[in-house]
């Protein structure tokens, strides 16, 4: 695990991110780069014109989650745009804390469609395509993620509604991983 957060790290110095493929160049796999790591409040995005990582800003204000830290890592899908936006494609990837700058390989489980403030905003729920980095043992679609942990769709649902003021943020959507599969490929 160290031996991957230090490759993270040592991948961030220097990586065009803005310039990535959607999908990994030797196994064909969905990529993630991770914004915010798991286990913080503190919400993060790239900014491709600087190249560096910066605070997210809600009302004016540096945004920090005034809930439980986030429960996975928070990231975007390289080589995508959001419906209606520059922005990439956002994903959770449910896993063990990975140091901002990573670029992981991932399996999507679901498409989460959020409500906010009226603009739609779609995340891919998301887990490590290698085993030694899953920490949800055998899932591999939306039905084997509800079957064996229900819980983690409250979970989810509860760290993105914490993300703005009571209402603002709600959800719309789950779908299971063809969705998000089919998402992630209109957004290319």
């Amino acid at each position: 695990m160290l031996l991957a957060g230090l490759l993270g790290a040592a991948s961030s110095c220097g990586t065009d991110y803005a310039n990535l493929p959607t999908f990994s160049a030797e196994r064909k796999l969905l990529q993630v780069v991770v914004e915010v790591p798991a286990g913080t409040n503190h919400l993060q995005y790239f900014d491709p014109a600087t190249q560096e990582f910066r605070a997210m800003h809600r009302a004016g204000l540096e945004q920090v989650v005034e809930y439980l830290p986030c429960p996975g890592n928070q990231g975007f899908i390289p080589g995508t745009r959001a419906a209606g936006s520059e922005l990439p494609m956002q994903s959770l990837v449910l896993a063990e804390t990975q140091a901002q700058g990573t670029i992981m390989e991932v399996l999507p489980l679901a498409l989460l469609t959020l409500d906010d403030n009226g603009t739609l905003k779609n995340i891919v729920v998301t887990t490590p395509a290698r085993p030694s980095q899953q920490i949800l043992p055998k899932v591999e679609s939306w039905q084997d993620l509800t079957r064996q942990y229900p819980s983690v769709r409250e979970a989810v649902r509860q760290w993105y509604q914490h993300q703005g003021r009571a209402g603002e943020i709600r959800i719309v959507s789950w779908k299971d991983e063809r969705a998000a599969e089919q998402a992630v490929k209109g957004a290319m």
